[in-house]
């Protein structure tokens, strides 16, 4: 069976369908990172380390990250509809049976149950761009993965509800309304476009869903979204307890510092989809990279104090980050990441179409992966180091093994392509993104062969 372009919904329908799924994740995204502030008052009562505080805080994002390829799989088959509403639902419940934990132990268990609530992004990146055309799909994923506004919605209004109720009233608070979410998005959603196809049509096997994965390029964006995904989550889980430690702030001033990364790290998402669409995605990875580097170089920079041996004695001076510093190169390197979040994801629909879910899901899955793996070594070089800064200067050399990857990747694609008067999907950017994207279910996806 074939769908074409012709089928596609009205504009009212899509902006439903983008609106609920936006506000969906906007919850679920402030339940998953919600130990960055529940987190500091649990390690305060239970005498936690560095470390220790850094596994609790990345353990959901653990759950998050690898749930994040089953439920792409089941979205591609199920529809979103149904899948957001009862994931919404089951986190819901671990999040309030959270609240009955009372040692280390049985917090990581409950923390692997809240971790679901990630999951939440693949099945709307899935079920938003089943709405919507080829050419605004760039942009409608921009602005539903601006549901990462959740963790500035945390690190806002947590550390109030916390002052006031405790942890365990917030997590409940937390839970009730992600509850009466998951049932009104069952309620008011309506299935996707793609709903009758995926009934009409032979259902595919693990394998054939999971086959795009052996090409290089998955894993490619996959580092990316390590990155500009995974190390946006953990900055912002890491943030509030770096500027307590850092500059002595209390937990509502770290909190709403911390904000001002957070919000335009997702917020700006929605410009980053667009950009993808007007100038190519590419090109705004060039701009993510290449900014990321300069500010966490900046960033990692420790305070020193220099002595120079003059000849009339010695001369000492101190070069450290003074807060407004910071908050700008933080708030610059939210907003270039937020761009790169957008244009990774604006690639996936136009190369894998028919596996949104899969290769979203793989390629959430690693990004999701790297907000579990880089607090907990955050926590780990502060135990071993005695440097703060020290989580800046592993992202500073992340990202500039990503972008030199990156370069390395187009490069060798340019010459080759250039060689045989041809463009790959590997570059769709460089021409009409339409020509890659098939206008109708049963056409090939290759472009077409350019004159010399």
């Amino acid at each position: 069976m074939t769908t074409t372009n012709s089928s596609l919904p009205g504009h009212r329908e899509q902006y439903r369908a983008l609106g609920l799924s936006t506000f969906a994740f906007t919850l679920c995204f402030a339940v998953w990172t919600i130990f960055s502030i529940i987190g500091i008052r649990i390690s305060e009562q239970l005498g936690l380390s560095d470390t220790q505080l850094g596994l609790l805080m990345a353990t959901p994002i653990l759950t998050g990250s690898i749930s994040r390829l089953f439920l792409g799989i089941w979205t591609d088959r199920y529809g979103g509809r149904w899948v957001f509403g009862i994931l919404m639902l089951t986190t819901a419940a671990c999040v309030y049976l959270l609240t009955f934990a009372t040692t280390y132990a049985m917090m990581l268990v409950g923390a692997l149950g809240v971790g679901l609530a990630g999951g939440a992004f693949i099945v709307g990146v899935a079920y938003t761009a089943a709405w919507f055309e080829p050419s605004r799909q760039g942009t409608a994923l921009g602005i539903f993965g601006a549901g990462n506004v959740g963790s500035a919605v945390t690190n806002f209004g947590a550390p109030f509800l916390l002052v006031a109720f405790g942890w365990e009233k917030t997590a409940q608070i937390y839970a009730t309304v992600l509850a009466v979410m998951g049932m009104l998005f069952i309620l008011l959603a309506k299935n996707d476009p793609l709903a009758e196809e995926r009934r009409g049509a032979r259902q595919k096997s693990f394998a054939e869903q999971m086959a795009p994965l052996r090409e290089l390029r998955v894993w490619r964006f996959a580092l990316y979204y390590f990155f500009v995904f995974g190390a946006f989550v953990a900055l912002a889980l890491w943030l509030p307890h770096y500027l307590i430690g850092v500059y002595g702030l209390d937990i509502k001033a770290a909190g709403m510092i911390a904000a001002l990364y957070t919000i335009p790290a997702s917020l700006f998402r929605v410009l980053g989809g667009w950009l993808s669409d007007r100038y190519g995605a590419r090109r705004v990875m060039y701009w993510t990279f290449i900014a990321s580097v300069v500010c966490t170089f900046l960033l990692s920079y420790p305070p020193t104090r220099y002595v120079v041996h003059g000849i009339d004695g010695d001369l000492s001076f101190t070069l450290a980050m003074s807060l407004p510093a910071f908050v700008v190169l933080t708030f610059i390197l939210g907003f270039f990441m937020s761009l790169g979040k957008a244009a990774v994801y604006k690639h996936i629909p136009v190369y894998y179409p028919k596996h949104v879910g899969a290769v979203g899901g793989v390629v959430g899955m690693i990004g999701g992966i790297g907000g579990f793996i880089l607090p907990l070594t955050f926590g780990v070089l502060n135990d071993v180091t005695g440097i703060w800064q020290s989580c800046f200067m592993l992202m500073f050399l992340i990202v500039a093994a990503a972008l030199a990857w990156m370069h390395y990747a187009i490069r060798k694609a340019e010459r080759v392509e250039w060689a045989a008067h041809t463009e790959q999907t590997d570059l769709p950017e460089l021409a009409s993104p339409q020509l890659f994207y098939p206008l109708s279910r049963g056409h090939n996806t290759r472009p077409p062969r350019k004159p010399d």
